[in-house]
């Protein structure tokens, strides 16, 4: 009569034991080589920010943020493998999680967004700021830019808000607004992956281009 209880007992804990392996560890929380998504996108940001990053944050972890990692790991006293722990997290101010949801992404796109429209565009009518974060999604959207929002606003050279550090701050709720209603596919632009402000711009190919229209101070081409 004691075999069954005991069999019985055995299968709980297997069953326990299996339930257990299968659920996310807290050591599954890092990024290493090969990690992707909207906390790569924060990192990077964090770590170009402090001068250990001077690649494009494009949200992929590769070894050009592997050895960003080593060297504020290397230089903060931490164990150096290239890997985003739980201690190499907390001394960047991260918290990270075994996954990632698709609306924390998107918020973060939003927000993203909405400091390359105020500092690119803060001052200029409603229109323009929706106007230049249309121009961040068509370029995603064309295969001549990089397929993400980091990608294009990080993209060397391509916005001088992130050349003088105006996209680290803080961007206000018009230009926030400006972000989600350019995302919801308003565009004011119709297509445009270019703007420039034609009384401050030296490129002579970009003053070349045919202006499709000009919203505030800001003219818009194809």
């Amino acid at each position: 009569m004691k075999r069954p209880a005991l069999r019985l007992r055995c299968l709980i804990v297997a069953a326990l034991i299996l339930t257990f392996a299968l659920l996310p560890s807290i050591s599954d929380a890092v990024l290493k080589k090969g990690s992707t998504g909207d906390e790569v996108v924060t990192l990077q940001t964090k770590l170009k920010r402090w001068g250990y990053y001077t690649g494009v944050v494009d949200g992929i972890f590769g070894s050009g943020t592997e050895n960003a990692v080593k060297y504020f790991q290397r230089t903060n006293g931490l164990a150096v493998d290239g890997i985003v722990g739980t201690q190499t997290a907390k001394a960047l101010g991260m918290t990270l999680s075994s996954t990632q949801t698709t609306s924390s992404s998107n918020s973060s796109d939003v927000y993203l967004l909405a400091q390359c429209v105020y500092g690119e565009a803060r001052g200029e009518p409603y229109k323009g700021q929706v106007a230049v974060a249309a121009v961040v999604l068509n370029r995603v959207k064309s295969s001549s830019f990089p397929n993400s929002i980091a990608g294009v606003i990080y993209q060397s050279g391509a916005f001088d808000a992130v050349s003088d550090g105006q996209i680290y701050l803080t961007p206000n709720e018009t230009a926030i607004k400006a972000a989600k209603d350019a995302m919801n596919g308003w565009d004011p632009t119709g297509g445009c992956i270019y703007y420039y402000n034609p009384a401050t711009a030296t490129s002579k190919w970009m003053l070349s281009r045919p202006v499709s229209l000009t919203i505030g101070r800001h003219a818009f081409c194809r």
